[in-house]
């Protein structure tokens, strides 16, 4: 398993991208000022995740994991790939996802805890209603981990 960043032609990963955040002009918001990484196993890229510096505080904006490796622990692995990487270079690490059954789950075992919300975030951003694991996503829930 190696980890390594994208520095170029990150859109060239945008079918995966679109996995985490589907809506193109979402992901233009924070792509070219983010640093993206790729989770690469056996020759092929499994994951990958972006995060931006957000005034003092490390923002994961995507992570996003290939269909037919979802649920190995490669998005574990990006998690704690980036809390080892920033660690001293910020004093936390956050994530903001929508009251998901899915992801919410996935970044309170991950060691994320609760911090704030952002009331009516989707519907106010995306042109369309997001829905996942059943549930339409409304409020942004913003997630820290201290680093």
């Amino acid at each position: 398993m190696n980890i390594f960043e994208i520095k170029d032609n990150k859109k060239q990963y945008l079918p995966l991208l679109l996995l985490g955040d589907e809506q193109e002009d979402m992901i233009d918001r924070y792509l070219e000022r983010g640093t993206m990484y790729a989770l690469e196993e056996v020759g092929a890229v499994r994951a990958v995740c972006v995060v931006t510096d957000e005034g003092g505080a490390l923002e994961l904006k995507n992570l996003a994991v290939a269909p037919d490796c979802q649920r190995r622990g490669y998005g574990r692995r990006m998690v704690e790939f980036l809390c080892e990487h920033y660690q001293g270079r910020y004093a936390r690490l956050l994530v903001g996802t929508g009251d998901s059954p899915l992801t919410l789950p996935f970044y309170e075992a991950c060691g994320f805890r609760r911090s704030h919300t952002v009331p009516s975030f989707f519907t106010d951003n995306y042109d369309h209603p997001i829905f996942e694991g059943g549930v339409q996503l409304i409020d942004m829930i913003y997630l820290s981990k201290t680093l």
